[in-house]
């Protein structure tokens, strides 16, 4: 166990859609992990500061610019080393979540990680919004999005390749499927895997699908088709949290996110300019 400075913060919690997925945000003045290992794959970003990890014999250092990744039971330590302070975010995969991820994936093995750090920007950004989503806690659809996309990634790009990850088929017979599944479920709890199953496709290859062909991914995509059917409503009663519900946004806070940040304006102001 590690031993951890009293004034050190840490906050540990479950997913609550994909089994066997952990996660924990810690905020450190002073710790020593001694040698340990998990029986799950980690996944480590910082940041802000950062410490020594060790593993595989050799001394790395962890700050904002480096992704940690170790196998199940890949031992690994760390301590604070030059830094004064450590915040950082990490994920444990337990075996039954990577049997669970492979399969939206469309993989049958996992991949092993021959190296424990990565230098990259874009998955970096991808894991921390990930995990900033699964926080909130607030948007199902968007986090499991955001997790099969920044898994679906890390694998395919730094994965030893045993198993490659296939792209999404060019094929925009399955788009108009899905935009039609969309469209016809969009004011209820639409989930990302029901959507992709919906259509014949990984949940991997949807996300990918999108992007190819709208330049959106599934749930932007939603997002957008959610606010446009909130316009005609809110033109016809300004009550925020109604017009919520219809269209299958979580809350009235988030319709007022969503509508604020792609119309510049807030619903209730789009409601009255229509009523006026």
């Amino acid at each position: 166990m590690p031993r951890v400075d009293p004034k050190n913060s840490t906050r540990y919690w479950w997913d609550r859609h994909l089994g066997g997925l952990s996660l924990m945000h810690a905020d450190f003045t002073t710790h020593d992990y001694p040698q340990h290992t998990h029986d799950a794959l980690v996944v480590a970003i910082t940041e802000q500061g950062g410490s020594v990890v060790k593993s595989r014999g050799a001394l790395q250092d962890a700050d904002p610019s480096t992704l940690f990744v170790f196998n199940p039971e890949e031992p690994h330590g760390g301590w604070m080393g030059r830094s004064a302070r450590w915040r950082y975010r990490s994920l444990y995969l337990t075996r039954r979540a990577l049997d669970r991820l492979g399969a939206e994936l469309g993989i049958d093995v996992i991949p092993y990680f021959t190296r424990n750090t990565f230098v990259d920007r874009d998955l970096i950004g991808a894991f921390l919004a990930m995990h900033l989503a699964l926080e909130r806690g607030s948007d199902v659809f968007a986090e499991r999005e955001l997790l099969v996309g920044a898994f679906g990634t890390l694998f395919r790009r730094h994965g030893s390749g045993r198993n490659r990850v296939e792209p999404p088929p060019r094929d925009r017979v399955l788009l108009s499927k899905a935009v039609e599944r969309m469209r016809a479920a969009y004011d209820t709890d639409l989930r990302l895997e029901d959507l992709a199953a919906a259509v014949g496709l990984t949940t991997f290859q949807l996300i990918g699908l999108f992007k190819r062909t709208v330049g959106l991914t599934p749930h932007a995509y939603l997002t957008q088709l959610r606010l446009a059917v909130a316009c005609r409503h809110l033109r016809r009663s300004p009550v925020l949290a109604e017009v919520a519900a219809a269209v299958g946004f979580y809350d009235q806070s988030a319709l007022n996110k969503h509508f604020k940040r792609c119309y510049g304006i807030t619903p209730l102001q789009f409601a009255r300019a229509a009523a006026a």
